[in-house]
């Protein structure tokens, strides 16, 4: 068989040298949670086959299991020539995962989005070696983010398939002693400038006799280089370009940057990566790129598949979804309710596509306080990650959270968040209950008649109290930057059934005037900075996509693109 997802799965932090773990593993379902017992880790009796990184509800692993499983197990060998520095990465594993090395645990990993690394160095040995992972999920629990993954046993209305187990990438590096564990690029473009702090693991003293060599490109030119010694665990330094060349929204301009670590002058590590040149600011109306005031046109991307579920068939279906989106004149995304492989921001950074970053909070109670120990840890570690895109402008941790939460909980994630990342915008909780504490103001109205929705959205063009859905119009500020973050959800499938906002349309000529009189008004609001239009694709039985489940286009993309273009109030 070809050899899945074989693509590097991070871009921004890449080595040449790597062994992909994807393909068949065996696996066996666990539904009394009695496998430790069993010593499945050392000798368990696995019947099935699974391929990863499909997850076992999909039709891509092979098993299209789509009952509750609330623990699984995968097994398989691996080869080693040499003994060296070991890690073995996952791109995620939905939820709780355990993880042996020939009969040995490694870790544990609890959260399902987000990657995680062991060092097995002491586990492994020269020729085979056998992995085995464990992984329990309970998506009825409330005690965990499950975003769009139904909490039924069948799939309905805005909530799908399940994902269990491994669904991203699984790899191998060797690596020196002392290696590169993480990047943070943070642009300036004021003083032409990046800065970049290199995070150390292994072998790490007192850093004296480390250096960093670190050199940038632009389209094949040297465009700056620094030298550095090294420190305890981390280096912060800046390099100053010679050219300055801006990321804008559909204007990837990427940089090349490459990243050299020398230990007592011995090469020991080389770290290939890239960044953007762009900044993010606010205005009382808008939200700046570089400065200027950009409408930000977006489309609700749940980031399902129709064979895959979580995970995309390829790489190319990836950098596909992000174009099919720009053919219909979007020029960005929020990637809703689920935190999307580094893949796919890798082709949003280079196609210049707006992205806002959310965590996939839906599922998880917080009522009290005990919902921050099941979000927290999990979305620090997913914005360590994603920190260095350019094309992530804002962050978005919880979407249309209860009317009993515990304020305190979305407050302190906000702060926490403005402390890793003051450079780009936050919003508090997407659409319902704000708190006081929020960058832009956002609301969700799925409201079909256009007069119905304009007569709520009017006040706010000359006054200072926005329309608001759930949340207390007093948690506003003058002057916050205002933000339709979901609306539309226009169902159209006239040949089959299927669920959506308000009622269809009858005719195809009765769709496109409703979207054109709904995208067009907040256009034309003076007080709107961006919209959300819910959405790209159809989802299962959720049918208010502008493409179907299988990508094809319901519409002329052109069509669509000449309403979705236009321009806005806030650019003239």
């Amino acid at each position: 068989m070809n050899l899945p997802r074989p693509e590097y799965p991070r871009p921004i932090m890449r080595r040449d040298n790597w062994i992909n773990l994807n393909g068949e593993w065996e696996f066996e379902l666990d539904p009394g949670q009695s496998g430790r017992e069993r010593n499945m880790h050392a000798n368990g009796v696995f019947s099935k086959k699974i391929i990863v990184p499909f997850c076992p509800e999909s039709k891509l692993s092979g098993l299209e299991i789509k009952d509750f499983m609330p623990c699984v197990w995968y097994r398989r060998t691996f080869e080693l020539k040499e003994l060296k520095r070991t890690l073995i990465h996952f791109g995620a594993v939905d939820y709780h995962a355990e993880v042996w090395i020939n009969g040995h645990s490694v870790g544990t990993h609890v959260g399902g989005y987000v990657g995680f690394t062991f060092d097995i160095t002491d586990f492994v040995k020269v020729g085979v070696n056998e992995v085995v992972v464990c992984a329990a999920d309970d998506t009825r629990s409330g005690k965990q983010p499950i975003g769009k993954q139904s909490f039924r046993y069948d799939s309905h209305g805005c909530h799908y398939t399940r994902t269990t187990g491994i669904w991203q990438t699984v790899w191998l590096e060797q690596v020196s002693d002392t290696y590169i564990s993480n990047l943070k690029m943070v642009p300036d473009i004021n003083n032409q400038r990046i800065n970049i702090t290199v995070f150390l693991e292994g072998n790490v003293r007192d850093g004296s006799n480390l250096k960093i060599d670190a050199r940038s490109s632009y389209e094949g030119k040297d465009t700056g280089s620094v030298e550095v010694k090294g420190n305890w665990r981390q280096v912060s330094f800046s390099i100053q370009l010679s050219e300055l060349h801006l990321w804008e929204p559909l204007k990837g301009r990427l940089y090349d940057l490459e990243i050299t670590l020398y230990e007592n002058d011995s090469l020991v590590d080389t770290i290939k990566s890239y960044f953007g040149m762009r900044n993010v600011s606010l205005t009382d109306k808008a939200i700046l790129i570089n400065g200027k005031p950009v409408f930000q046109r977006l489309i609700l991307d749940q980031g399902y598949y129709m064979d895959g579920v979580y995970t995309a068939p390829s790489d190319d279906e990836l950098r596909k979804d992000i174009e099919r989106s720009i053919a219909m004149g979007f020029n960005g995304a929020r990637l809703h309710e689920k935190v999307f492989e580094p893949r796919f921001l890798y082709w949003a950074d280079k196609l210049g596509y707006l992205c806002w970053g959310e965590h996939a909070n839906w599922g998880l109670d917080i009522s009290n306080p005990e919902g921050m120990m099941a979000f927290l840890p999990e979305w620090v570690e997913i914005l360590n990650r994603d920190i260095s895109h350019p094309s992530i402008v804002g962050w978005c941790p919880f979407n249309e959270t209860q009317g009993n939460q515990d304020n305190r909980i979305l407050e302190y994630i906000y702060k926490v968040t403005r402390e890793i990342d003051p450079t780009r915008p936050i919003i508090d909780t997407s659409g319902w209950v704000h708190t006081k504490f929020t960058d832009v103001y956002d609301m969700h109205d799925y409201d079909q008649d256009i007069e119905s929705f304009a007569r709520k959205l009017d006040p706010f063009k000359t006054g200072d109290t926005p329309y608001v859905t759930l949340s207390d119009p007093s948690t506003y500020k003058k002057g916050t930057p205002y933000f339709v973050s979901e609306f539309g959800g226009t169902w159209w499938a006239p040949d089959k059934e299927g669920w959506g906002y308000g009622n269809a349309p009858n005719t195809e000529e009765e769709f496109l005037k409703r979207f054109e009189g709904l995208v067009r008004y907040l256009l034309n609001h003076p007080k709107v900075c961006a919209f959300c239009y819910t959405q790209l694709t159809d989802v299962e039985q959720e049918v208010n996509g502008l493409y179907t489940y299988d990508r094809k286009p319901k519409f002329d993309p052109e069509i669509i693109r000449q309403i979705v273009s236009a321009k806005a109030a806030i650019e003239y």
